[in-house]
């Protein structure tokens, strides 16, 4: 099969970023761009991500990149919305106004919902079950706009089962993952990323 051009975007925290990775190489764009060169795509990869944001910085990053014309987007967003206390149908708006931007340029959609903060390793364990309640419930609206925007969720169910097993998965500063943590998010990813690029290759060419 000929090679296809693909431009993937990357958008959100500072997880999407890779802030606490050894290299370059082990960030999720770094990694999914690997993943999808090697089943046949050419990637022109963009990192619009900044470290630190909230899902209402998103429509702006979307806007940002409207010019690009993206044919896949990664959209990794939820933890520091957590961390912030802000609402979780503040924050589900916001993601949905960034989707709709993004599929009006034609741009497919892959989303990264918020992590189970409930693991990370300085949360206190009596508080633990308050914060795992609090990301499921921003999670399930992250889901549902999804939903109506057309966009596909990965699975995060395991990784956060692993983030809560492997200490190593922590990068030095014990809240963002380590270059091993990225490797196991971007294996949850990578699937979903590839079933989406093979599907926008077929209807191309159809």
């Amino acid at each position: 099969m000929a090679r296809s051009a693909l431009r993937l975007l990357v958008l959100g925290d500072s997880i999407a970023y890779g802030t606490g990775a050894r290299r370059p190489e082990d960030t999720l764009g770094r990694r999914l761009a690997a993943a999808l060169t090697a089943d046949g795509h050419d990637v022109d990869l963009h990192l619009r991500a900044v470290p630190g944001a909230v899902s209402a910085d998103l429509p702006r990053q979307a806007r940002g990149a409207a010019d690009l014309a993206a044919d896949l987007a990664l959209v990794v967003i939820g933890a520091n919305d957590l961390t912030r206390l802000v609402p979780p149908e503040r924050a589900a708006a916001s993601l949905d106004e960034a989707l709709r931007v993004l599929r009006a340029t034609g741009t497919d959609v892959v989303l990264v919902p918020a992590p189970d903060m409930s693991h990370v390793p300085f949360v206190p364990p009596a508080f633990r079950p308050l914060v795992q309640a609090a990301c499921a419930q921003l999670r399930q609206r992250q889901v549902a706009v999804a939903a109506a925007t057309g966009a596909t969720v990965v699975p995060v169910a395991d990784v956060n089962r692993a983030f809560g097993t492997d200490p190593a998965l922590f990068a030095a500063d014990r809240f963002h993952p380590s270059s091993a943590g990225y490797a196991r998010i971007a294996s949850a990813l990578t699937p979903v990323v590839l079933e989406a690029a093979r599907a926008r290759r077929d209807d191309t060419a159809a």
